[in-house]
């Protein structure tokens, strides 16, 4: 899906941001769609390299069917090339193995089975990015649509319009990362801003439930200009988009800082907060509260949290039980 043909058996693929060109026996930057004389294939479709329940937590999707269950899927590739990825041993895998396809032959029938048996609420396209293998989670999102399964991508954003369009109709959930100003998706990602903050804002306007992430790394993308940037735009698309600041630790080719100091975390947290911004979560540092879910009318402690888990859930039909304020998301 999403290519044209061009002169001397070329492609042009259109799935992402970066609409590479193709010669023929070459691959896109995502090293899993291939142009064989002309005709452009997914070599990932029903690849599976990691499936897992996780709490929908782990996404992290906090307003999102708090303390259900989501049936987790990947397959190898991604179109970034973060110098930081945690998930580097199955993103990077095509490129680091001679471009070799790695995975479990599984269907779309049997993922949302395999879902449902579960008792999973939802499918989530995870640990790379769901959108280079986009032919295979969009038949699993369709079919686990119908039988009444919510689909959540974990994505970089970088997602071409037309794209966006097409998975819209059948995706209940997003978590998006926003990771820095444009020099950093240079830099850190072989990728540029634009494309995430379009992306963003038009999975906001076709309806479905996004959140934002942002790794803070050390040097890198924790100025206040970046953070209060970050969150300003947030702001811009919708104050009620939960803006999750997480903790780096070194990993992968990104080695040369420490873990985010839980100050910075705070001091990103009050960012947003003072930006407009009614939620806003301190990730991978559990226990340290930053993780809870508060009232934006009155403060009440809503949703208590450790990590991934859920100690408590004081809201009552999307809203606080105290003041009744509406909470953004869906519960």
């Amino acid at each position: 899906m999403f290519y044209e043909k061009l002169e001397e058996q070329k492609v042009q693929c259109l799935l992402c941001g970066h609409h590479c060109v193709i010669s023929s026996s070459k691959r896109g930057k995502c090293a899993v769609r291939e142009n064989r004389e002309g005709t452009l294939y997914s070599l990932v479709y029903g690849k599976v390299i990691s499936m897992n329940i996780d709490p929908i937590e782990k996404k992290p999707l906090f307003h999102f069917h708090p303390a259900s269950r989501s049936f987790s899927i990947a397959t190898t590739g991604c179109n970034f090339r973060c110098m930081h990825c945690q998930n580097f041993e199955i993103s990077q895998y095509p490129k680091e193995h001679g471009g070799r396809i790695a995975g479990e032959d599984v269907t779309p029938e049997q993922i949302v089975d395999t879902a449902v048996n579960s008792g999973c609420k939802s499918i989530s396209y995870t640990y790379t990015e769901p959108t280079v293998f986009f032919e295979f989670a969009y038949d699993c999102a369709r079919l686990a649509h119908e039988r009444g399964i919510k689909n959540v991508f974990v994505s970089n954003g970088y997602t071409s319009p037309e794209v966006t369009k097409t998975i819209a109709p059948y995706l209940d959930g997003n978590n998006i990362d926003l990771k820095g100003d444009d020099e950093f998706y240079k830099k850190i990602c072989g990728a540029r801003l634009q494309p995430v903050l379009n992306t963003i804002k038009l999975m906001k306007e076709l309806g479905v439930w996004v959140e934002v992430t942002t790794l803070i790394i050390p040097a890198y993308n924790d100025s206040e200009e970046t953070l209060r940037w970050i969150a300003g735009f947030i702001k811009s698309i919708d104050a009620g988009i939960p803006w999750h600041v997480t903790q780096f630790y070194p990993t992968y080719k990104l080695l040369d800082q420490p873990r985010t100091p839980v100050k910075t975390l705070r001091q990103a947290r009050q960012i947003g907060l003072e930006a407009g911004l009614r939620y806003v979560y301190e990730g991978n540092v559990p226990g340290e509260g930053g993780e809870n879910t508060y009232c934006p009318h009155c403060g009440e402690l809503l949703i208590e949290r450790f990590g991934f888990y859920i100690k408590e859930n004081k809201i009552s039909d999307g809203r606080c039980l105290k003041c009744r304020t509406e909470i953004d998301g869906i519960w």
